[in-house]
């Protein structure tokens, strides 16, 4: 099977059908295009993500099945719950989006690059100048420690990466955006592939056309007016 090229000068070209995408390697769905703000919230709001190597082409994915978190089904464990009474972290949202996208884009354990790369921090920048892409962001005695990234559209979230330099503060991320998500009336979190770390939290997977669904309900409906509104 041919992979699809997208056009790069073509942002609102469409993208083929999700239920193409390949099984091996599980959901890729077409290659090239370019990363302008227009083709990333197409993409989005289809459940589709762009991820890639810095070797590789632009590569876009429609995993099946998709790793999901309703906010009502946080689950927090007794270890995490003792670490948020304790209150040693600040947590702060929007206030250090490209520090977060550059603690997450260095390399983990042996690896010796990242799938983040310099078109990629350009791109979510960009989403972020323009209220689309989100942080948040974890402090300890004023250092960043923890955080995470994703895009924010309609009553969707979906999470992009997030990183730790002290135990459990991405995890500390991940619950305060959750809590936060719900009081703002969002109604899903995108966590794409299965993570025993997300799923620790109450992430679980789904069909990918159940996923696509959910998509159309809530991508097109608002979310609290005040929602990022925090400081």
């Amino acid at each position: 099977m041919q992979l699809p090229i997208l056009d790069p000068s073509n942002p609102n070209q469409d993208f083929p059908a999700i239920e193409t995408a390949l099984k091996d390697p599980d959901g890729l769905l077409a290659a090239g295009g370019c990363l302008s703000s227009q083709r990333l919230i197409n993409a989005y709001q289809l459940g589709i993500f762009p991820w890639y190597s810095p070797e590789e082409p632009i590569l876009w994915w429609a995993p099946n099945p998709r790793l999901v978190l309703f906010p009502d089904k946080l689950r927090t464990s007794r270890s995490l719950k003792k670490t948020i009474r304790k209150e040693q972290f600040r947590i702060t949202f929007d206030q250090a989006f490209p520090q977060v996208m550059q603690y997450c884009a260095a390399p983990r354990d042996k690896e010796t690059s990242t799938w983040i790369t310099e078109e990629i921090y350009q791109a979510y920048n960009h989403l972020h100048q323009q209220g689309i892409s989100h942080s948040v962001e974890v402090w300890f005695s004023n250092e960043l420690v923890g955080g995470l990234y994703g895009v924010a559209i309609g009553q969707v979230f979906f999470g992009e990466s997030m990183f730790h330099k002290k135990t459990d503060a991405s995890k500390v991320a991940f619950y305060y955006l959750t809590i936060q998500l719900s009081q703002w009336g969002y109604q899903l979190i995108d966590c794409q592939v299965q993570s025993n770390h997300l799923s620790s939290l109450g992430a679980q997977e789904i069909d990918r056309k159940e996923f696509s669904s959910l998509l159309k309900r809530h991508c097109c409906l608002q979310p609290h007016d005040k929602a990022w509104q925090t400081k």
